[in-house]
């Protein structure tokens, strides 16, 4: 996959995104990202709004029908495809955990967490260590068989340690790089490389 491939493909993960954010998620620079971006604009490949782009359908149907000879070794990879079955297992705890972040129950009804239990909230982010420390081997057989991944460790890594430092946004928020975004686009990656679909 040359540069201007990935920074598309990188953009197609962030769905919306400027050049520093595609930059974060591949592995590119800044600068290349930008280029291989403002080149795709050019000719009416993405659509530029401010310093953000977003694919445009044509663009979304080429980079998908280019996948199966970009990935072509990580799709036939047994143990690629393993790792993503664990990763899946994973997966549906997370999501459960993310749920238990987001709310709470009283009196048996299920409210907003309004993050005023301190005590409540750290043993979520207990719990979300402990998940971690169990998707880390995982997260290695994913950078074992395309090494561009290992950035996703790192990012998660980051997450956890500013949530577990007090900065709860590091959860889950949409608005930063938290454990829960990443996670997304994590396992967005992993369905365009391996030609999964996404368990609802």
């Amino acid at each position: 996959m040359n540069k201007t491939t990935l920074a598309l493909h990188g953009l197609a993960i962030k769905k919306h995104g400027g050049a520093a954010d595609v930059a974060r998620i591949t592995g590119l620079s800044v600068d290349a990202v930008q280029s291989a971006l403002d080149e795709a604009a050019a000719s009416g490949r993405v659509v530029r709004t401010g310093d953000k782009y977003m694919l445009q359908p044509a663009a979304q149907i080429a980079l998908k029908m280019g996948y199966g000879r970009d990935f072509a070794a990580q799709r036939a990879d047994a143990a690629m495809q393993s790792a993503y079955d664990d990763f899946e297992k994973i997966n549906e705890q997370l999501k459960s955990l993310i749920t238990d972040w987001q709310t709470l129950t009283v009196a048996g009804q299920k409210v907003p967490n309004d993050h005023s239990d301190a005590a409540y909230d750290d043993r979520i982010i207990d719990r979300l260590g402990d998940l971690h420390e169990r998707a880390e081997p995982i997260l290695d057989r994913f950078a074992a068989g395309l090494r561009r991944l290992a950035v996703y460790k790192a990012l998660l890594t980051e997450a956890l340690e500013k949530a577990e430092s007090g900065d709860i946004a590091w959860v889950s928020d949409a608005r930063c790089m938290s454990y829960h975004t990443v996670w997304f686009e994590l396992h967005e990656d992993l369905i365009r490389v391996l030609a999964r679909t996404r368990m609802e």
